[in-house]
C-alpha cells in the first residue's frame, strides 16, 4: 500500500492506495479540487459538506454524460434512469449525509 497526499478545497487529505495507483489518485484529487473551487463549496463549509457537494457535482456531471451518450447499437435509449440506479444514488447520498453528521459532531 502507498499513501497519497491530496489538497482539496485548500485542505490536506492523506489517502491510501495500491502501489502504482498514486498518479491516478492524484489526478482524481485534482478533479475534485477543481469542482470544489468552482462551486465555492470550501468557503465556510465543514470538510464533510465540502466533499458532499463535490460528490454531488461529479455525480451530476456523470449522469449528464450518461444521458448524452448514444445507446449501444441496436438498443433504444432509456426514458429515465432505472429505478435501481436511482435507489443506489439515494442510498449513497443518505450514507454521505450520515457520515457528514458523524464527522461534524463534536468529540
Amino acid at each position: 500500500m502507498s499513501n497519497v497526499s491530496l489538497q482539496i478545497g485548500g485542505r490536506p487529505f492523506t489517502v491510501a492506495c495500491a502501489e502504482g495507483e498514486e498518479a491516478h489518485l492524484e489526478m482524481l484529487g485534482r478533479m475534485i479540487d477543481e469542482r470544489v473551487r468552482k462551486l465555492g463549496a470550501a468557503a465556510g463549509q465543514s470538510e464533510s459538506r465540502m466533499m458532499l457537494y463535490a460528490a454531488l457535482f461529479l455525480a451530476d456531471e456523470l449522469h449528464e454524460e450518461h444521458r448524452k451518450a448514444p445507446p449501444p447499437a441496436g438498443e433504444a435509449p432509456p426514458a429515465e434512469a432505472p429505478a435501481s440506479v436511482v435507489a443506489r444514488v439515494q442510498a449513497l447520498a443518505e450514507r454521505v449525509e450520515k457520515l457528514a453528521q458523524q464527522i461534524e459532531q463534536p468529540s
